[in-house]
């Protein structure tokens, strides 16, 4: 393959690039062996390769295929609200590719999980809500969720930040600015105030007392919030489907533009009109009135106006069974590191479960059995050097929680002798591939310290097992789950979300379901 320096050698010396030669269907497919950043190291070689790579719709379009975050026909689908499929690109790259995934906070101890996943031009933030299975099962029951914030595309492929919440008349977005470039590896997300033009170094932010931070957002969030007077606002956040949704959400995407740009007057602009004399996402400093706190006064002293900001970081940070130790005086959201299943960790992933056989079904008019998300992942076992399969716990549907956010359900030796104890039921005919011998959670000392107790994982198939505890015979049956495409299957239920707040970090220890409480 031909250097970069030996592409700049031959323009240099007046020789045409080998590559120009070539039809532009071909470059393209050929490109879908590069990287985007292979691309654009491309077009630093000379003039002719960066007018060609600039302008070609069908490198770029290949190009987001190959992030893969995205299938062809919503790639397609975006298309049509942005400017070019190099933009689409850039967003695909710089935004949603870093966010997606599972987020969690430790409090409430019931499960605090937001589950981020493209929406249309957008990315989005959903809060799964503890709830029970319904008389669909797991993976094709409905899904109770909330919106928790989203970043939306302009036409250019920049940014604006909506976090979600409810205000006294009703649900609410409060537009603000994403900081800086999104770490291409971050594990932490901050909800912050941030000075619009900084005119001398402050306090950090995060260096603020805690309630100076929750008051300076309490305090943006009230000046700049706008309250949701149509469907299209409050649950189109993502396609599902439909075939007459495309308008909508087009539609949806024009007022959240809009919004942003001027604020309680966007029913009366227009997107391509000038913007107004001020920036209505920002609050002006003499609104929040003086402060004795020199931390606060410093802070204070670094801008005239202040807003709403989203910042995304990578931290170094330990873990426990996968489950991140967090500072719960911080509002920020922790990135999971759940992996996707290869051949030696064939049962990694995100899998829903609940007690009972089969599979936690029931009839429409009974009440359902606990929903429970997990995190499965490996580790190393002392155990002859192999292998532990640990199944951590991310959300428990009960009213009362058990046991704390982390905890593991189960841990097992997945390189020792295989389980001989036999499955307990009817197994309807279905053969086991394999079982393995291990120990699930039990009532301990106190609630932060659950014992074990022996027990066996069945592998029904490669995304269903069940856990069995040897002594009593619970049964906890799993199947693998795909968020992404319950929510966009039409299979999620919107509950209105808390107020913004507590919707994006819910700070306070809590034991019960506070998420349903309104």
């Amino acid at each position: 393959m031909m250097t970069i320096r030996e592409l700049r050698l031959e323009e240099s010396v007046g020789g045409t690039c080998l590559l120009l030669s070539l039809p532009e269907d071909v470059f393209a497919v050929t490109s879908g062996f590069l990287s985007p950043s292979d691309i654009c190291n491309l077009s630093l070689c000379c003039k002719s390769l960066c007018d060609l790579v600039d302008h070609s719709e069908k490198i770029w379009r290949v190009q987001c295929e190959v992030v893969k975050v995205l299938p062809l026909s919503e790639i397609v689908q975006w298309r049509t609200g942005i400017s070019s499929y190099k933009a689409l690109c850039r967003f695909l790259v710089e935004v949603i590719k870093p966010l997606v995934g599972v987020w969690v906070h430790q409090n409430p101890e019931l499960g605090n999980v937001v589950y981020v996943m493209s929406g249309f031009l957008s990315v989005v933030g959903c809060r799964i809500i503890p709830q029970e299975v319904g008389s669909l099962g797991i993976q094709e029951g409905r899904l109770l969720w909330s919106p928790v914030f989203e970043i939306v595309s302009d036409f250019d492929g920049s940014t604006k930040f909506f976090l979600h919440g409810r205000g006294r008349e009703g649900s609410c977005v409060y537009p603000g600015l994403v900081t800086g470039i999104i770490d291409k590896t971050c594990n932490v997300l901050s909800l912050e105030v941030e000075p619009s033009q900084e005119k001398k170094s402050g306090v950090p932010f995060q260096k603020l007392d805690d309630s100076d931070r929750r008051n300076l957002i309490e305090s943006v969030t009230s000046h700049v919030g706008l309250l949701h007077e149509s469907e299209p606002l409050s649950i189109k956040l993502f396609p599902t489907r439909r075939e007459d949704e495309e308008g909508m959400l087009l539609e949806r995407r024009t007022m959240l533009l809009k919004m942003h740009k001027f604020g309680k007057n966007w029913k009366h602009m227009n997107l391509e009109e000038d913007g107004l004399c001020y920036n209505p996402t920002q609050v002006d400093i003499n609104e929040m009135g003086a402060s004795p706190c020199v931390n606060l006064s410093s802070f204070l002293s670094a801008g005239d106006t202040f807003g709403l900001s989203l910042k995304a970081s990578y931290t170094e940070m330990s873990s426990y069974k996968g489950w991140p130790r967090m500072d719960l005086d911080r509002f920020c959201l922790h990135k999971l590191p759940i992996k996707s299943p290869g051949d030696d960790q064939e049962y990694a992933g995100l899998w829903g479960g609940t007690f009972g056989w089969p599979a936690g079904r029931c009839s429409e008019d009974e009440t359902g059995n606990a929903f429970y998300l997990l995190m499965l992942s490996y580790e190393e076992s002392k155990k002859n050097n192999g292998k532990r399969l640990v199944g951590t716990r991310i959300l428990e549907g009960t009213d009362y929680v058990e046991h704390p956010n982390g905890t593991a359900m189960f841990v097992v030796d997945t390189d020792d002798t295989p389980s001989l104890e036999p499955f307990p039921f009817d197994a309807d005919g279905r053969d086991f591939e394999r079982s393995y011998k291990g120990k699930g959670i039990s009532n301990g000392y106190g609630f932060r310290y659950p014992g074990s107790k022996p027990g066996s994982l069945y592998v029904i198939s490669g995304d269903h097992l069940a856990f069995v505890w040897n002594g009593t015979k619970y049964v906890f049956t799993l199947k693998r789950l795909d968020l992404d495409q319950i929510m966009k299957k039409g299979l999620g239920l919107w509950v209105p979300p808390l107020p913004p707040v507590e919707n994006f970090t819910y700070m306070e220890t809590s034991y019960t379901n506070v998420f349903t409480k309104s």
